[in-house]
């Protein structure tokens, strides 16, 4: 029996088209968001969760939450029961993902708010084919549209409790263009707060 998934996810690490930086976890945190998501490290989730405070991908672009990491919240901080919602990552735009069930008796699979649309949208696939889907470089097509010039480096300056806010922004006409817009770093939560906030305004959350 495999006792962990973690060695499929370090090779898949290690094969990255881009950089890729396992974060280190504290083993009593690891244990505690194990215990209390009621998972084990046979999952995909449960071998992050369990290996890793997070791993931030592709320069930092995206954070995938594990047993938590300075700047960054343990995977079970965002955990909504009411709702059947886990964020299980956050993107520097202040985009989400979120593992939930699209209908109640099905199974759980990633949907994906970003900057954008604001609305959830159902990725269709479980944790561990996105995350796979994540390290091998579907990143790159995914974010496609909301990547400009040079944004490698500005990324990677961007500190793992920041996110870049644009102004006009990306859900406006005026703000499709990121490499046109006005870009700056502001805290991570601030700028989740306020996609929150405009998402509820336009009646999406």
């Amino acid at each position: 029996m495999i006792d962990s998934a973690w060695p499929e996810i370090s090779a898949l690490v290690a094969a990255a088209p881009y950089p890729v930086e396992v974060l280190p976890a504290d083993p009593a945190r690891s244990v505690a968001c194990l215990a209390r998501l009621e998972i084990t490290p046979r999952s995909w989730l449960g071998a992050v969760t369990a290996n890793a405070g997070g791993l931030a991908i592709d320069h930092g672009w995206l954070r995938v939450l594990g047993a938590g990491h300075p700047g960054l919240p343990d995977v079970t901080a965002e955990l909504d029961p009411a709702a059947g919602r886990l964020v299980v990552a956050y993107d520097v735009l202040g985009g989400q993902f979120a593992w939930q069930r699209a209908r109640p008796g099905t199974p759980p699979t990633v949907h994906y708010s970003g900057p954008d649309r604001l609305a959830w949208d159902d990725l269709e696939i479980g944790y561990g084919d996105w995350l796979e889907a994540m390290l091998v470089g579907r990143l790159t097509d995914f974010y496609v549209d909301l990547r400009w010039p040079g944004w490698e480096t500005e990324v990677a300056a961007t500190a793992l409790d920041q996110g870049i806010s644009t102004l006009p922004p990306p859900w406006t006409s005026e703000g499709k263009d990121l490499a046109t817009v006005s870009r700056k770093a502001i805290p991570l939560a601030e700028l989740v707060s306020v996609l929150h906030d405009m998402a509820r305004q336009l009646g999406f959350h």
